[in-house]
This record gives C-alpha cells, structure tokens and sequence, in this order.
C-alpha cells in the first residue's frame, strides 16, 4: 500500500511544472542509510544562475555566471549543513539559524520561530526545513513557514515529525503547490515518496521527475545510520561538479 501511494505522489510530482525548492527526508531501500534529498528550480535569469558546490562536508549554492548576479539575498546561501548528530538541510539562510542554535544547545522549533516566509511579494516564498538526527526522537523533521492565504501579515508555522523512518520511503515538501503569475504556497502536509538504495539512484531519479526546462541543481546525502559516515552527490544543470 505505501508503495503505490508513493509512486503516485512521484507522479503527480513530475506532472507538476514548478514545485520550486524541494525537500525530501527518508531512509534507503535497505534501512542502512538516512537519505536527504533537496533541489532548486528557478523561471528568472536570477534564479536560473546558480550551481551547488561542496565545502567541507556543507553545500553552497554559487553563481554560474558572476557577471549576471543581480540580487544574491534569497539565492546565495547554505541549503546543507551538519553538527555532531544533527543534519541541517533548508532552501534558504534559516540553515544557518537552525545550526547556530542546536551548537548552542537549543531546538530545531526554537530556531524557526524566529524566522518567517521570504519578503519576496507577492509570492512570499515559504521556508521549508528539514533535520535528520542519529540517536534522536525523531528520525527526522520537517517545517514549513508560510503565510495564511497569501496575507504576509501572519506567519503559519508547521512541524511534522517522524518517529520512525520506513525503509524505501521518505516525505517530500515543497515550497509551492503549482505553477502561477503569483505562487500558490505548498499545502497539506509532506507526502510520502520512493526512496531508492544507492545515492546515485536517488539523485538521478528525483531529477528526471523535474520539469527539465525549470530544474536548476540536486543534491543528495545519506548519512550511514550505524556509523554516522555522510557522503553527497550534486547534479547541476550549467555544470558537473
């Protein structure tokens, strides 16, 4: 049953021309390894120019072409970082809120209630967090910041948590429901999608579910779940890395 609702959500997922940013948490096919999958999309020039890069075990996302860098505020940031346990993943600077208060021993929901939607009107992109921890309460969690019906004068805060990760699966949020003039922000709750055994699998299949013309970059992480041992694999669309 879990199988044939997470291959139609896949679907409806690939019918859909721009779900912009995206978050996928879950666990690998044969339950060894977490998974953390996150990519970018993007209709502006501004948006379009941008790659994923690897420092250190974070990822950055980094002009293609510096020359065309027009606004680097809600583009340029950190979508991926980790602290002892804890495995930060975000599409935006909230990454660097969420680490700085779990360093300073505080929570995942401490850091975002400090943090709202982006002041991009009229979308008001919502902000969209996930965290995966070894040896937690949760095997991972997912936020999303959003505003109610589109009024910037209040901030929706949800958090989802999940227990238990079901080996094969994952849940996937997005920042909006469809393609718009205005965006329509993400609604529901995260759903549940295939999670494929090896990082290469994972990275490419969720890719091929984007639309080709507004893909922009993927990442993907597994994090061993014995050992604690991470690696991650980028796809770019104006370069391989």
């Amino acid at each position: 049953m879990p199988e044939q609702i997470a291959i139609k959500n896949a679907e409806k997922l690939q019918k859909n021309k721009y779900p912009g940013r995206g978050i996928v948490l879950g666990a690998s096919a044969d339950g060894k390894k977490f998974f953390q999958i996150y990519w970018i999309m993007g209709r502006s020039e501004n948006s379009r120019n941008r790659i994923f890069i690897e420092e250190n075990g974070f990822v950055r996302t980094k002009a293609y072409d510096d020359s065309k860098l027009t606004d680097p505020s809600l583009i340029i940031y950190y979508p991926l970082k980790s602290f002892e346990n804890f495995h930060i993943i975000s599409n935006g600077d909230q990454t660097d809120t969420v680490y700085d208060y779990l360093k300073s021993g505080e929570s995942f929901e401490a850091a975002l209630m400090t943090r709202t939607f982006e002041p991009d009107e009229p979308n008001y992109t919502p902000r969209i967090t996930g965290l995966t921890e070894l040896e937690g309460k949760n095997a991972y969690t997912l936020a999303i910041l959003k505003t109610q019906n589109g009024d910037p004068a209040t901030c929706i805060r949800s958090f989802f948590n999940y227990e238990k990760p079901i080996p094969g699966f994952g849940h996937c949020i997005h920042t909006y429901e469809s393609d718009g003039t205005v965006l329509p922000s993400f609604s529901g709750e995260p759903y549940i999608v295939p999670i494929p055994n090896s990082i290469d699998e994972g990275l490419n299949y969720y890719w091929e579910l984007l639309d080709p013309d507004n893909r922009i970059s993927i990442l993907a992480k597994t994090i061993d779940i014995k050992t604690g041992k991470a690696d991650i694999k980028i796809k770019n669309r104006y370069s391989d890395i």
